[in-house]
C-alpha cells in the first residue's frame, strides 16, 4: 500500500513561501520588484528547491499565480545562491534569466521554454565558467533574434520585426560543459560549428536534429559516454561514426515510427557493430526501427524454459555476444520486444504491463508523442486485465499529466487511464495522498483543456471518489468547474449527465457554509437553467431529476439559497414540470423536497401563499407517487404554512379548514413503517413545530415524522433525536391540553423507542 507519510517540513515552508512570497522571503521593492528581506541568506539547497517547486506549482497547479517578478528574488548572489534549477515552459522569459545572470550555476535544464528568443543566449554565457550541464530541450525560438525589416513603412506596421536565425553564437569558453541537450532545435542551426569549441563533452542530446554528415561526433570519442539521436534520419555513415565512440555507455538512436518515411533499418549487421564496438554500452534504445527478421532467433530454436536476461540465451541474436545484460534496451513499438529472451534487465515495449510502464517512465520528460501512446496500452491493460504495479502505473500517468498539461493525446490517455486506475478494485492500494494527487492533475485537466473527451475522462474518474469527503480539500474549485461545464449551451448529455450527478453529490451532506458558497458560484441559476432547457425540449431524463435532486440538497437548511430559488423563478419551473410530466414519481419527490426546505424560512413562506400554491400542495397530498414522500413532503410544506397561524392564511380559497382536513386524512393514510427515501443530518426544523398549539396538524405531521424514523431507523434517528433534545420537548407535548389524542399516543411510542434503544446500547463494561 501507498504510504501516507506526512510531507518533510522542508516541503511544507517551501510551499507556504511559494503561496505567500510578499511577507515571507521578499518584499516588493517599488511596488513592483521582489527583493528578499534584508539580512537574509539562502543556501542553495533551499533556493534551488524554491525555484523547482516554483515551476513546478506554475505548470502543474492551474490556480496557483505565477509573480511576474519571481526570479528577481535570485538576482543577488550575496543573499540567494542557486546552482541547480530546471525550468520548463512558456513561464520562463529572457527577463527572467537576465535577472539570475550573475549566479554560479552548475546545472540549467531549460525544457520547452519557446518564449526564450537570442537574448538568453548571450545570458548564457554569463554561466560560461561555472556551467556543468545545460539543456536547450525544445526551446526552439533561442537561436533566433529580431531584426526591423528594410522596405516601405507599409510593411512595417505590418510586421514590425522578423525572426533572424543567429548563425555566430558558438560554445566558446563554456569549458566545464560536459552534458548538453539541443533536442528538437530548429532546422538551420549550425549545429557543428556550435559544439566545435566543447572539447569533453561527456553527453550530447541531440533528438530531432537532421545533420547528414555526423563526422563532428568523432571528436568526442575518447569522452562522450551518452549519445541521444532520436529521430535522427540515419544512415550508414552515421552508423560508422556511432562506433567510434568506444566509451559510450548510453546510445539512444530511437524513433517515432509514425512521425515521417525512415529509409534506415536496423540490421543484424548494424546490431553486432554496436556490440562489438561499444564495449561499455548498458543503454541502448532502438524503439521504433524496422527491425530486418535475421536479428532475432526463430521460435522453433529459442530456447524453452524460464525468461533468461542472459545474453548467451538471448533471442535476438547480436546480443549473444554481450558481455553482460544491459540495463536498458529500448524496443518500444518493435517486434524485437515480443521475443522471449531479451538479455536487459529493464526493457521498454509494448508486449506487457512492465515494458509498458518503463516506456512510460523512458520518454515522459521529452516525448509526449511516444508517451501518449504507452499510457494508451497501460490503459487497455487496466480496462481489461489487472494492473499488478498500480502505485507505479499511478504515479506514472500522474507525471505525465503534470508534465504536459497542455497535450491533446496525453491528456485524453492519460485521463481515461486514471478512471480504471482509481477504481474501487484498486482503493485499498491508494493513499490519501496519491488520491489527492490524482484530483488535483484531473481538475488540471478539467481547467485547461475544453476538450469533450478530456472532460468526460475527468467527470468519470471523479466519480470513483467518495464525495464530498475526498474532494472537500478542492472543494471551491471543484464546484466551480462544474458549474462552467453545465453551461446549458453546452450539447454533450454524457458530460452534462455525469457533472450534474457529481454537483447533487458535493452539496449532500456538507456544511451550511459550503452550501452558501457554492450557492454564491450560480449553483441555483445553473440548475434552474438546465431544468429551463429541458422543459423547453419536454424531456425528463437524468439530467432534469438530478437537478432538481442537487437543488433539494442544496437548500437544506440554507435560507439564501431557499431564496435564490424564489427569486429566479423557481416556482414557475415547479408548476411547469408538475404538469408537463405528471407521471414522473422521482421527479415530484425531489420537487416537494426542495419546497419543504423553502417552507422551513419564515420569511419565505408569505412568497407560497397563494391559491394556486396552495392548491397545488393540497391535491399532492393524496399522490401515491414514490410511497408516501410526495404526499409527505406537500404536507411537510403545508405543515409550516399552517404554523405561521391563522392570520398569516391570505387566501380565501381554498379554506385553512379544508386543507387541514385533507392534511389530517393524507396523515392517517401513511403507514408507520414505511421505508424512507429521505435523509434527515438535523430534526431542527421537525422538532419546532411540536411546542405550539396554533396548529394541531402540523404538530401531528411533525409527531408522525419522528415516529417513522425512530422505528424503522432506530441506530440512526434515535441518537440525533436524543441529541437535539427532542425528548423533552414530547414529553411536554403529551402535557398540552390542545394536543389531539391520537397526537399524545404517537409522541408516547417515540419516547419509548428512544428510551428502549438508549437501554438495549448503554455500555455496561466496567
Amino acid at each position: 500500500m501507498a504510504s501516507d507519510t506526512p510531507e518533510s517540513l522542508m516541503a511544507l515552508c517551501t510551499d507556504f513561501c511559494l503561496h505567500n512570497l510578499d511577507g515571507t522571503l521578499g518584499y516588493l521593492l517599488d511596488k513592483e520588484a521582489l527583493r528578499v528581506q534584508p539580512d537574509i541568506f539562502l543556501p542553495s539547497e533551499i533556493c534551488d528547491r524554491l525555484v523547482n517547486e516554483y515551476v513546478e506549482l506554475v505548470n502543474a497547479a492551474c490556480n496557483f499565480e505565477p509573480h511576474e517578478s519571481f526570479f528577481s528574488l535570485f538576482s543577488d548572489p550575496r543573499s540567494t545562491r542557486l546552482t541547480r534549477i530546471h525550468l520548463r515552459e512558456d513561464l520562463v522569459q529572457d527577463q527572467d534569466l537576465e535577472a539570475i545572470r550573475k549566479q554560479d550555476l552548475v546545472e540549467l535544464y531549460l525544457t520547452n521554454c519557446e518564449k526564450l528568443s537570442a537574448k538568453s543566449l548571450q545570458t548564457l554565457r554569463s554561466f560560461s565558467h561555472t556551467l556543468v550541464s545545460l539543456s536547450l530541450f525544445g526551446c526552439a525560438n533561442i537561436f533566433y533574434e529580431e531584426e526591423n525589416p528594410g522596405g516601405c513603412e507599409d510593411e512595417c506596421l505590418v510586421n514590425p520585426t522578423c525572426q533572424v536565425l543567429v548563425k555566430d553564437f558558438t560554445f566558446e569558453g563554456f569549458s566545464r560543459l560536459r552534458f548538453l541537450s539541443l533536442g528538437r532545435m530548429i532546422d538551420g542551426v549550425p549545429v557543428e560549428s556550435l559544439l566545435r569549441p566543447l572539447s569533453s563533452l561527456a553527453a550530447l542530446d541531440l533528438s530531432g536534429i537532421q545533420t547528414s554528415d555526423a563526422a563532428f561526433l568523432a571528436q568526442w570519442k575518447d569522452s562522450l559516454v551518452s549519445l541521444v539521436l532520436y529521430n535522427m534520419d540515419l544512415s550508414d555513415d552515421h552508423i560508422r561514426v556511432i562506433v567510434q565512440l568506444h566509451k559510450l555507455r548510453h546510445l539512444d538512436i530511437s524513433r517515432d515510427r509514425l512521425s515521417s518515411y525512415y529509409k534506415f533499418k536496423l540490421t543484424r549487421k548494424v546490431l553486432s557493430l554496436f556490440v562489438q564496438k561499444l564495449g561499455n554500452l548498458m543503454s541502448l534504445d532502438i524503439s521504433g526501427h524496422m527491425i530486418l527478421e535475421n536479428c532475432s532467433i526463430s521460435k522453433m530454436d529459442e530456447e524453452g524454459g524460464q525468461t533468461s536476461i542472459e545474453p548467451s540465451k538471448s533471442s535476438i541474436m547480436p546480443f549473444r555476444a554481450l558481455k553482460r545484460p544491459l540495463q536498458f534496451l529500448g524496443l518500444f513499438e518493435t517486434s524485437l520486444c515480443r521475443l522471449t529472451h531479451i538479455p536487459a534487465h529493464k526493457v521498454s515495449g509494448d508486449k506487457n504491463e512492465e515494458q509498458v510502464l518503463n516506456a512510460i517512465e523512458a520518454y515522459t520528460d521529452h516525448r509526449p508523442e511516444i508517451t501518449s501512446r504507452a499510457i494508451n496500452l497501460l490503459f487497455d491493460i487496466a480496462r481489461i486485465e489487472r494492473c499488478n504495479q498500480l502505485l507505479r502505473a499511478l504515479k506514472l500517468v500522474i507525471t505525465a499529466l503534470k508534465c504536459h498539461k497542455y497535450d491533446k493525446n496525453i491528456q485524453v490517455t492519460g485521463s481515461a487511464a486514471l478512471f480504471y486506475l482509481t477504481n474501487s478494485e484498486y482503493r485499498s492500494e491508494q493513499s490519501v495522498k496519491l488520491r489527492r494527487q490524482v484530483i488535483q492533475v484531473v481538475l488540471n485537466g478539467m481547467e485547461s483543456y475544453q476538450e469533450v473527451t478530456v472532460q468526460r475522462n475527468c467527470c468519470l474518474t471523479l466519480c470513483n471518489f467518495s464525495i464530498p469527503e475526498e474532494l472537500e480539500f478542492q472543494y471551491r474549485r471543484v464546484n466551480e468547474l462544474l458549474l462552467s461545464i453545465l453551461n446549458p449551451t453546452r450539447q454533450d448529455e454524457s458530460i452534462q449527465r455525469i457533472a450534474v450527478h457529481l454537483c447533487n453529490a458535493l452539496v449532500c451532506q456538507v456544511d451550511n457554509d459550503h452550501k452558501e458558497a457554492v450557492g454564491k458560484m450560480g449553483f441555483v441559476v445553473t440548475m434552474l437553467k438546465l431544468i429551463q432547457k429541458k422543459l423547453l425540449d419536454k424531456i425528463c431524463d437524468q439530467v432534469m431529476e438530478f437537478s432538481w435532486s442537487a437543488l433539494w440538497n442544496i437548500t437544506d437548511e440554507t435560507p439564501d439559497n431557499c431564496e435564490m430559488f424564489l427569486n429566479f423563478n423557481g416556482m414557475k419551473l415547479f408548476l411547469d414540470c408538475l404538469k408537463e410530466f405528471p407521471e414522473k414519481q422521482e421527479l415530484h419527490r425531489n420537487m416537494l423536497g426542495l419546497l419543504g426546505n423553502v417552507a422551513e424560512v419564515q420569511e419565505l413562506r408569505p412568497q407560497l401563499m397563494t391559491s394556486q400554491f396552495i392548491r397545488v400542495f393540497s391535491n399532492l397530498l393524496e399522490s401515491k407517487a414514490d410511497g408516501i414522500e410526495v404526499s409527505y413532503n406537500a404536507c411537510g410544506v403545508l405543515s409550516h404554512i399552517m404554523f405561521d397561524g391563522p392570520e398569516a392564511w391570505g387566501i380565501c380559497d381554498p379554506q385553512r379548514e379544508e386543507v387541514e382536513e385533507r392534511m389530517w386524512a393524507a396523515i392517517q393514510s401513511w403507514d408507520t413503517n414505511s421505508r424512507r427515501n429521505i435523509n434527515y443530518r438535523s430534526f431542527e426544523p421537525i422538532l419546532r413545530l411540536l411546542p405550539q398549539g396554533i396548529s394541531p396538524v402540523s404538530q401531528h405531521w411533525a409527531t408522525w415524522a419522528l415516529y417513522n424514523l425512530v422505528s424503522v431507523y432506530p441506530d440512526k434517528y434515535c441518537p440525533l433525536l436524543i441529541k437535539e433534545g427532542g425528548m423533552p420537548l414530547l414529553r411536554d407535548l403529551i402535557k398540552m391540553v390542545t394536543a389531539r389524542q391520537e397526537t399524545k399516543e404517537m409522541a408516547r411510542k417515540v419516547i419509548e423507542h428512544c428510551s428502549n434503544f438508549k437501554e438495549e446500547n448503554m455500555d455496561t463494561s466496567r
